[in-house]
């Protein structure tokens, strides 16, 4: 019984300090008329949406789940090539300072190493088509993604390279996954958007 309660603090206490390091994200963005840090309203959101995907998740999946952006304000995308290559590196360079810094955190609460490198290989979006919890990640991403980010992104590009991403995002969900990204509410136009990548 004790064992069970420290583990449980210790994840309370990662996840704390993942919210903590996030909070001095200058970005903000506006969540029920409050002003929020934009990567801990991030952190909040993949949270919530892993619990609805699979509410009994492993430890390092809630983790990497909750510091999928941590700190990333630090390596900003306008630091790289604005062209393909530039934002793959950018991609790859998040992955492992994300992974580095949840490390960081975790390894100061005791955490085994091959906990840290489970989180550490989700972070990296390593092992993409064989590792479940790599996977229901990335597909906790999308959902975010649809559900938060979608609709202004959808006005800032064209309709065609929109469908083509959207066809990527779905591409990487789960059954379970598409189930609940259906039941997202979204303005008419992001909608068809959608109707229209599925369709194809």
């Amino acid at each position: 019984e004790a064992d069970m309660a420290d583990t449980t603090d210790r994840l309370e206490r990662v996840i704390a300090r993942i919210d903590k390091a996030n909070t001095l994200d200058p970005n903000r963005e506006t969540f029920q008329g409050q002003s929020m840090p934009a990567a801990l309203l991030y952190g909040q959101r993949m949270s919530r949406w892993l619990d609805r995907v699979d509410d009994a998740a492993s430890e390092p999946l809630r983790i990497a789940a909750r510091a999928q952006h941590i700190e990333r304000w630090i390596i900003p995308r306008d630091a790289y090539p604005q062209n393909r290559t530039g934002y793959l590196q950018w991609r790859t360079d998040l992955g492992k300072f994300h992974a580095d810094r949840a490390g960081q955190i975790m390894g100061d609460e005791d955490y085994d190493e091959p906990t840290i490198t489970a989180v550490s290989t989700m972070l990296r979006k390593q092992q993409l088509k064989t590792n479940p919890d790599t996977q229901k990640l990335e597909g906790v991403a999308c959902l975010v993604f649809l559900e938060s980010y979608f609709a202004d992104f959808s006005t800032q590009h064209d309709r065609d390279k929109i469908v083509r991403i959207l066809r990527k995002t779905w591409a990487k969900m789960s059954q379970r996954g598409r189930e609940l990204a259906l039941t997202i509410e979204m303005a008419h136009d992001a909608r068809e958007l959608v109707n229209q990548a599925l369709a194809g």
